[in-house]
């Protein structure tokens, strides 16, 4: 088996565990995505992987998916793709197929209600730590410490308000300030390259 086969039977592999073991959805995985990427392959750098969850974040279509063709694509191209994506959904799937089966004799088991109730004190702290980890790799600049504090009080006040917004019209804002940001930038840049001449 060539080391490119092996890159790929590997990267199925880990999502399909990743897959597996992720309850919660694609922002408890970012955690697992993290501990096996950066610390444990290094296949990934900690601003690279910052960078893919917000493309991930960003496009359409579930997080976890999303991750899974974007580190697939970055390790082994398409193929790579195809195969991340494929595992990390697959045991969904097929889970999500087997209780459809017997839906409501499984919803009345007791030990699953209570296995439930712990699997969401999980996925509280998998999202916590994801999003410690994160916070403590961007770059502490003015600008970026701004950004952050503003979207805590934001989000702390549309909670306790109960003030509802879409997801598009967050994502549409956002692009529109950073694209501000970067146009914003280049005309600082071009005036003190102009001066420096």
């Amino acid at each position: 088996m060539s080391i490119d086969n092996n890159k790929k039977l590997t990267l199925f592999l880990t999502f399909l565990k990743i897959g597996a073991f992720t309850f919660g959805g694609g922002y408890a995985m970012i955690a697992l995505l993290e501990n096996e990427f950066i610390a444990r392959k290094k296949w990934l750098g900690k601003d690279e992987f910052l960078d893919m969850v917000a493309i991930a974040e960003s496009t359409p279509g579930p997080v976890a998916i999303n991750s899974a063709t974007y580190i697939g694509y970055k390790m082994a191209g398409f193929a790579g793709a195809l195969l991340s994506t494929i595992a990390v959904s697959m045991p969904s799937f097929i889970i999500i197929y087997i209780i459809s089966l017997f839906l409501d004799d499984f919803l009345s088991l007791t030990y699953v209600a209570y296995a439930f109730k712990g699997i969401q004190v999980c996925v509280i702290y998998l999202i916590l730590s994801a999003g410690v980890k994160m916070l403590k790799s961007i770059d502490k600049s003015a600008f970026n410490i701004t950004v952050l504090l503003s979207v805590i009080c934001a989000m702390t006040a549309f909670s306790i308000l109960s003030i509802k917004f879409s997801s598009v019209l967050y994502i549409l804002l956002c692009g529109a300030a950073g694209v501000a940001l970067y146009l914003i930038g280049r005309l600082r840049g071009g005036r003190s390259g102009g001066e420096r001449k």
